[in-house]
């Protein structure tokens, strides 16, 4: 071969080469990128080409696809009882975007996921269409429905978690006001889009697009006085439910000139624990914060799951108990006042961890992934998440609930020939408490052999509470009751 051949063929080869490498770098190393780049439209197409899998409750699916018309887009999302599911679903919008369960799980859901690839690469070779697909929840629709029904009924704001103790399964996760998904699952800009912005909350003070259950704190009131006897417990501060606490009556705050009041005429100078958790004596349980101290109190806390997010695997808000706080201060946390503040969920789990003996087990909805062929792709297994108390402890308290309930301010929560502990709340906010306060209860119900199957807690932003633990009692005890009681059905 002559001299410029030669120059060319080496010229030839070199660009050859370099096309090689520039597609293999485009397949490989820049495909994730390409593939999820917000303007390559045509994986958006084949994201809704196909129906998504399901999510499902009681071994019934709470969702489905549609076909649509007028668009490249094929299929949209549609959802059963949408409102009352969507703070455990989220949504799937071809214009919004997945949120909750929907985008967390989005791989098994569109059929991406690495785990379906077998299968996948299976209906190729066979010309089927990709399928989705499905996510098994924890959720009980009878509890979910009581608890949505008994919140759209009071007519307030609020949300409702049940948690089931001995395995931290979500049994129930409600937040009212809410939204129907469905409404904005295409990407119509008439109706879709008008839809998206009256829910947002700009155009909606109501917010029903807001998780209450996970992603709103609240000063949690008077159920934290559960916790607050729970440290003194385990610290020895006080051994039983039944001995006499150091509790002079006025209790002026270490530091201060100013009396710690107590919500009417009750028994409460030295108080029993026992008297002080069935009348909700702020100054007991203020005193026993402040003789306790801020990092004991602080250290119980995180025992219980404050400070940390939680992850169900939607991510719930980190729950506050603060730290550097002087004695006056830690008094008034310790009976949920002051910084203090906490999502419904981390009260459901300071309930659940007081009727499963002391043990706290990871709260989580989803019980299974499931290729479309229903075989299993991955389980979720109970996890401990910590110790807060001795079982021996926890029964004490136990018992201290159960006297709230039987002739306490938690009388609203009994049900006929079952045993159950609760305590009612009424949280103080707003600048001088100027606010309506928040009416709470947390509770658990035990069947017949003895165990807790369901632990609740309720919260109530109502402007009919009062200013009193009976708010706590009458708005939110009866929802959790009939929570209680749907939980209790489906386990006969």
């Amino acid at each position: 071969m002559n001299k410029p051949l030669r120059r060319i063929a080496v010229f030839c080869g070199l660009l050859v080469l370099a096309l090689l490498i520039r597609d293999n770098w485009i397949q490989y190393v820049q495909a994730d990128e390409l593939r999820t780049d917000k303007n390559n439209r045509r994986v958006t197409i084949e994201r809704y080409a196909s129906p998504r899998g399901d999510i499902i409750v009681d071994g019934k699916p709470i969702t489905g696809s549609a076909e649509t018309s007028g668009s490249d887009f094929k299929f949209k999302r549609t959802y059963k009882n949408g409102p009352m599911w969507a703070p455990v679903t989220g949504y799937a919008s071809q214009a919004f975007g997945a949120t909750q369960l929907e985008s967390i799980e989005d791989g098994i859901l569109t059929g991406n996921d690495d785990r379906l690839f077998f299968r996948n690469t299976l209906d190729m070779l066979t010309g089927k269409k990709q399928e989705g697909g499905n996510v098994v929840t924890t959720l009980n629709a009878a509890a979910q429905k009581a608890a949505y029904n008994g919140l759209k009924n009071q007519g307030g704001k609020g949300a409702v978690v049940a948690l089931e103790p001995s395995t931290g399964k979500i049994l129930s996760l409600a937040s009212y006001p809410s939204y129907d998904p469905s409404s904005f699952a295409g990407n119509s800009t008439t109706t879709d889009t008008e839809a998206w912005q009256k829910l947002q909350k700009k155009n909606n003070p109501d917010d029903p697009m807001l998780n209450r259950a996970l992603r709103e704190t609240y000063p949690p009131g008077s159920t934290f006085k559960v916790l607050t006897a729970a440290a003194a417990l385990e610290d020895g501060l006080y051994t039983e439910p039944n001995q006499k606490t150091d509790t002079p009556l006025p209790w002026i705050m270490p530091g201060t000139t100013t009396p710690l009041k107590n919500e009417g005429n009750i028994p409460c100078k030295n108080a029993t624990l026992r008297v002080a958790l069935q009348y909700s004596c702020n100054t007991v349980f203020g005193k026993i914060g402040a003789d306790l101290g801020n990092d004991k109190m602080l250290d119980m806390a995180k025992k219980f799951g404050f400070t940390e997010e939680q992850f169900t695997p939607v991510r719930a808000n980190a729950s506050v108990f603060s730290d550097d706080m002087n004695a006056s201060q830690t008094a008034l946390s310790s009976i949920g006042q002051f910084n203090t503040a906490a999502t419904p969920l981390q009260m459901a789990m300071v309930a659940s961890a007081v009727a499963n003996d002391g043990k706290l087990m990871k709260p989580y909805m989803v019980e299974e992934l499931q290729a479309r062929s229903v075989d299993t792709i991955e389980r979720t297994e109970p996890e401990e998440l910590s110790q807060p108390m001795s079982p021996e402890n926890a029964q004490k308290l136990q018992s201290m609930m159960e006297t709230v309930v039987d002739k306490g301010t938690g009388s609203n929560a009994k049900i006929p020939g079952v045993t159950v502990g609760g305590k009612t709340g009424t949280a103080q906010h707003g600048e001088n408490n100027s606010e309506n306060p928040y009416a709470w209860f947390i509770s658990y119900a035990k069947g017949d052999d003895g165990s807790a199957p369901v632990a609740v807690a309720v919260v109530i932003e109502d402007d009919n509470a009062v200013r009193d633990d009976i708010s706590g009692g009458g708005l939110a005890a009866p929802i959790a009751r009939n929570v209680m009681e749907a939980v209790l059905k489906s386990k006969q």
